[in-house]
């Protein structure tokens, strides 16, 4: 089954940690979403929000200091998202021939399992409104609707958060388990 010209069989993607090579063409996608995708905003309001791909160092900056993954298929990005060492889902962007694939939950489930090694105990998200539905689905909450004036433009967004259930080791459960033992053969007669 082919789907457009970024499409691919679900087999054939590939979820992984993107790096500076990759950066320029995460630009591209975050435009493609942005400007091509189903959206609740108006074009001039698209237009505002990115008025062409992001290729300054300010870029460069902004991806180089947080863990981001990418969904690949047939040598092309076909959507990412990143995360701040604070716990920040910063951006989210799939392209708009990709949509609707289950990518964007694959590719959470990798921010989260990232989220969760790091010891991060909540995460929290800037939601565009065509992002909301997605971001909620995967269990985060509303805390506020804000709007943004973006270049004479204003777009509405949600803050959203979600507590993360941080899991124990294998072997810190097998420690607390072996603690218990002794303890409890400590208190017998």
């Amino acid at each position: 089954m082919h789907h457009g010209e970024y499409g691919f069989h679900a087999a054939e993607r590939v979820i992984g940690v993107a790096h500076e090579p990759d950066w320029a063409e995460l630009a591209e996608v975050m435009y493609d979403a942005v400007r091509n995708g189903p959206s609740p905003y108006t074009e001039e309001q698209r237009r505002a929000w990115l008025p062409e791909p992001h290729s300054e160092e300010a870029w460069q900056n902004r991806l180089s200091g947080q863990f981001v993954v990418q969904a690949r298929a047939q040598g092309r990005a076909l959507g990412f998202l990143t995360l701040t060492p604070q716990g920040h889902v910063d951006l989210a962007f799939i392209r708009p021939a990709a949509q609707g694939q289950g990518l964007f939950r694959g590719l959470y489930a990798a921010i989260e399992a990232a989220a969760v090694e790091r010891g991060l105990s909540q995460l929290t998200v800037d939601a565009s409104l065509a992002a909301q539905p997605a971001f909620a689905a995967v269990g985060f909450t509303i805390l506020a609707e804000e709007t943004v004036a973006i270049r004479g433009q204003h777009l509405r967004r949600y803050h959203m958060q979600k507590q993360l259930v941080l899991a124990i080791s294998a072997r810190a459960r097998a420690q607390s388990r072996s603690d218990g033992a002794r303890n409890r053969n400590r208190n017998q007669p």
